[in-house]
C-alpha cells in the first residue's frame, strides 16, 4: 500500500480538487493520511463531503508545513509514501507509474517524475530538465546535483514518492524554516541513496496566479539562513558527489536575486560572493553587475531571461 500524505492549511477551494484526482489513480491501493495544520477556513469540513474509509485526518496545532508532513510520516501505514500538496493535483496514471518504479528498482529508495505547471486559466508550461543520465523514459538519476543546478528542480513535493525507512532516516522534513525546506530534503535524500526518475510529467503544480506573485512580493529570506548551512555541511562532508557544490551556489545566487529585488545591496553582495565561492561562472557575474544597477533595470533582466 501506498500512504498519500498530504499537509492542509487553508485550501477549502482547492483540497477537493486534489482529493479527487487521487480517487481518480488507476493504482488504486492506496490510503490518504491528511494533516489538518490549524485551518481557519472550511478545509476540514471540504474533506468530510468525501466519504471513503481509505481517508485518515489527523488534526494539529498550527506548525508549519514541515510539522505536518511528519507528522504524515509517522502516521502512515504504508512503506511508501507519496507527497501531495492540498492545492495541486495527479494525472490519473501518476501512482501506478511511481509503483512500477519501485517495482522496477527495488534497491533505491526514492521514486520521482517529471511535472508541470498549469495557472489559473489551465495554460500548461512544462519544466526544463537538463543532463538526465539516462536515455530511456526512466532511470537512476546518478548526477541529481548537476541536473538540479542547470533545471527547473527534478523534484517537487508533489512529485515524489519514497520508502518510509528512507524518509524517516534522515529526519524527515526539518522544522523552522519557512523557505526551501523541501529542497533540503531532497538534497539530503540525494546524499543518501539512489534516485529514480521518470521523464513522464504526471503531477500538476496548480498555480493561482494571483497568489502566487503576492507570496513573491512579500518573500523575504530569513534572517538565518538554516538551509544554506545545512546545504554547506551536506558539501562538506560530500565533496566528491558531482554538482554539490553547484547546488549551494546556485541557492545563494537565489538569495542574492531576492535581495536585489528588496534593494538591500549589502546583503545581496554578501549572497553573491558567498555564490561565487562555490561556483564561479558567468551568471553570477552578471548578478554582481545588477547589484549596483538602478533596480528598474534588474527587474527588467531578471523578467526576459534566464537567470536560473
Amino acid at each position: 500500500m501506498i500512504s498519500v500524505v498530504i499537509p492542509l492549511y487553508n485550501k477549502e477551494k482547492q483540497i477537493a480538487c486534489t482529493l479527487q484526482s487521487v480517487f481518480e489513480q488507476t493504482f488504486q491501493n492506496f490510503e490518504i493520511v491528511i494533516v489538518d495544520d490549524g485551518s481557519t477556513d472550511n478545509s476540514v469540513e471540504e474533506v468530510e463531503k468525501f466519504d471513503d474509509s481509505r481517508i485518515r485526518l489527523i488534526h494539529q496545532t498550527n506548525a508549519g508545513v514541515s510539522a505536518a508532513r511528519n507528522r504524515g510520516i509517522e502516521e502512515a501505514s504504508g512503506e511508501l509514501i507519496a507527497f501531495l500538496d492540498a492545492d495541486d493535483v495527479w494525472m490519473p496514471e501518476y501512482l501506478a507509474t511511481q509503483y512500477g518504479l519501485y517495482q522496477k528498482y527495488p534497491e533505491c529508495s526514492v521514486y520521482a517524475c517529471n511535472y508541470e505547471f498549469r495557472d489559473s486559466e489551465g495554460k500548461v508550461t512544462p519544466t526544463i530538465i537538463r543532463k538526465l543520465p539516462f536515455e530511456g523514459e526512466d532511470g537512476i538519476l546518478s548526477n541529481y546535483f548537476e541536473v538540479a543546478s542547470c533545471s527547473h528542480p527534478p523534484i517537487c513535493s508533489i512529485s515524489i514518492m519514497v520508502k518510509k525507512m528512507a524518509i524517516q532516516a534522515i529526519g524527515g522534513f526539518p522544522l523552522g524554516i519557512k523557505s526551501g525546506e523541501d529542497l533540503l530534503t531532497w538534497a539530503r535524500l540525494a546524499v543518501s541513496g539512489a534516485i529514480v526518475y521518470s521523464r513522464k510529467s504526471l503531477a500538476v503544480f496548480v498555480r493561482d496566479e494571483g497568489l502566487f506573485n503576492k507570496d513573491q512580493q512579500l518573500r523575504v529570506p530569513e534572517k538565518e539562513d538554516i538551509v544554506g548551512l545545512e546545504l554547506k555541511k551536506l558539501y562538506n562532508i560530500n565533496r566528491h558527489i558531482i554538482g554539490l557544490n553547484k547546488y549551494v551556489a546556485l541557492w545563494h545566487k537565489m538569495r542574492t536575486r531576492i535581495f536585489i529585488d528588496k534593494k538591500d545591496r549589502r546583503k545581496a553582495i554578501k549572497e553573491c560572493l558567498i555564490s561565487m565561492k562555490y561556483n564561479m561562472n558567468v551568471k553570477i557575474l552578471v548578478f554582481l553587475v545588477l547589484i549596483f544597477l538602478p533596480s528598474s533595470f534588474s527587474r527588467k533582466v531578471f523578467k526576459f531571461s534566464n537567470t536560473r
